[in-house]
């Protein structure tokens, strides 16, 4: 069953297809038809995706919590800690561009890596001997079962995109839904000034 939104867009015709499938290291960005509340305007960083499923990170969405309010041993940061998404949101999570630096890494997509040896994440940041800026912490994941990501696709419920130039680990922006739609291009771009309730346009 269509939305009303769907319907509105559909009435501009900007429904734009997708040019990519979902893949580890593409971006997942919220359609402005996902009328879902968690994942509104979302950005999602995918970490993994096979026949199995799929996981990522929800790029923006933040809480009012620092680092040491999760786990003591962490210093202070200045940087927003993310929430990841809905599942095991009681863990913490962490990406960074740190290469192999860090021991166990698993290797996302560009400079992007995920997880690591922990303590040597603590001690770096104690020490200044890594930048802040370079690791962004999540608290939770979010999941999709078998085929359940590309039902939300037929669905249109996400575009797909490369990471590009997109500022991924700078937690003070609040635009990145509609910067990647921009990098996307004609008609993409044009979503990106779509009201977040259309039916009061």
């Amino acid at each position: 069953m269509e939305t009303s939104t769907t319907l509105i867009l559909k009435s501009f015709n900007i429904d734009p297809d997708n040019l990519l499938a979902p893949g580890r290291g593409r971006l997942l960005i919220a359609s402005p038809y996902l009328e879902d509340p968690y994942f509104n305007r979302s950005v999602i960083l995918l970490c993994e995706h096979n026949e199995d499923g799929a996981f990522g990170f929800v790029l923006n969405r933040y809480i009012d919590l620092d680092l040491p309010d999760l786990l003591e041993k962490l210093p202070h940061s200045n940087s927003r800690v993310s929430l990841g998404g809905p599942v095991e949101n009681n863990s913490l999570y962490y990406v960074h561009s740190l290469g192999d630096a860090i021991p166990g890494s698993q290797h996302i997509a560009g400079e992007l890596y995920l997880g690591g040896d922990f303590d040597i994440i603590v001690e770096g940041l104690k020490s200044g001997s890594i930048e802040q800026s370079r690791v962004r912490f999540f608290v939770g994941y979010s999941g999709w079962g078998e085929q359940q990501l590309e039902s939300e696709m037929e669905q249109r419920s996400w575009y797909v995109r490369e990471l590009a130039e997109l500022p991924l680990m700078d937690t003070e922006r609040d635009d990145l839904w509609s910067i990647a739609l921009q990098g996307m291009g004609e008609p993409f771009s044009t979503l990106a000034n779509f009201p977040a309730d259309p039916k009061l346009n």
